[in-house]
């Protein structure tokens, strides 16, 4: 269908009510990166290492911005991709605790070369280390978790495994079993669920948009309308996604289940469930509304796709167009 046809301050401040966001960064073979914060009295946590990161301000549209904005502001770091990697409690040596949400992701730079604005310092350390330093047990947890979930070798060893799923022709491997990762706590690798936007116009043509070069996520390359579920129903999501990023307005019940990708997009991430639906029906013209993520936006036949394209997207296009509902990429 075509769009006119009609409807349907410091790393943890110590505020509970506030949302906090901190980046657990590694380097791919088993360091992370610890900031060292000023030895201050009335600072979360004075004197001892701890994760980047900080509170969300008015000006925030995401957690994902307000991390990304503590990194920048804090040591002048950019991190091409970060992936949701937990929700928790952090709770300080006094006892004190608030709410934090966790973001990974990977680097192997200099620490001593960044531009660090607040605290002592930053440095690698690998998780044996953790005992010998002053840190809130949350934190020292966390990084132990990751590193149990993640081994260094499978880190290192990831790229070339993704590398070598994701030039396999769409649909020809063979489904396989995978092991399920749990911590010593028993506790399973949740996957991030993303959810993203079919939509085809009277020609057959579908809807792409072209990432912005400084996007998080994939600059310079042609991905479906897509965003995270932010505690609502996977096509709650999309209905939301759709308005906020192209203006588009699509009644959930026009909505259908067209195909999924299960797959390890980034080493050292965790596993990611990408869900596509399709709509048949909407109304209004996609418009750029969120400029800092998407520059253009075009309607492409799917035999002549543009490129550069997210790997997974345009599996997720040859997968529609031959009838099946599963892909799998990235798995070893």
């Amino acid at each position: 269908m075509t769009q006119d046809i009609p409807p349907l301050t410091s790393a943890l401040p110590p505020a509970h009510g506030q949302a906090n966001a901190s980046a657990l960064i590694h380097d791919g073979a088993g360091a992370y990166l610890l900031h060292l914060r000023d030895d201050i009295p009335g600072i979360w946590e004075p004197g001892a290492w701890s994760l980047l990161g900080g509170g969300r301000e008015p000006g925030d549209r995401s957690l994902e911005e307000t991390v990304r904005r503590e990194l920048q502001e804090e040591a002048g770091l950019s991190i091409p991709h970060l992936a949701p990697f937990a929700e928790e409690e952090a709770r300080a040596s006094d006892g004190t605790s608030v709410p934090i949400h966790l973001f990974v992701g990977q680097w192997s730079g200099d620490p001593a070369a960044l531009p660090l604005t607040e605290g002592v310092m930053l440095h690698w350390f690998r998780p044996e280390t953790l005992p010998r330093l002053r840190m809130a047990q949350s934190t020292r947890d966390l990084i132990r978790r990751h590193a149990e979930m993640f081994p260094a070798a499978t880190l290192s060893g990831a790229a070339s495994s993704t590398t070598a799923a994701t030039t396999a022709p769409a649909g020809r491997r063979t489904p396989r079993p995978h092991t399920l990762v749990r911590t010593d706590a028993g506790k399973a690798v949740l996957n991030v669920i993303g959810v993203h936007l079919y939509l085809e116009n009277s020609d057959g043509e579908v809807l792409l948009g072209l990432r912005h070069p400084d996007s998080a996520y994939a600059g310079s390359t042609w991905h479906f309308l897509a965003g995270h579920c932010e505690q609502e129903s996977a096509v709650a999501c999309l209905v939301r996604e759709a308005q906020e990023e192209a203006g588009l307005v699509i009644d959930p019940r026009d909505v259908e289940y067209a195909h999924a990708v299960h797959l390890v997009d980034t080493p050292g991430t965790p596993p990611r469930m990408q869900l596509v639906f399709r709509a048949h029906r909407w109304r209004g013209n996609p418009e750029i509304r969120e400029p800092d993520k998407c520059s253009r936006w075009g309607w492409w036949h799917p035999q002549a796709l543009p490129q550069p394209i997210v790997p997974y997207t345009r599996a997720a296009i040859d997968g529609i167009q031959a009838g099946r509902l599963y892909t799998e990429r990235g798995w070893s």
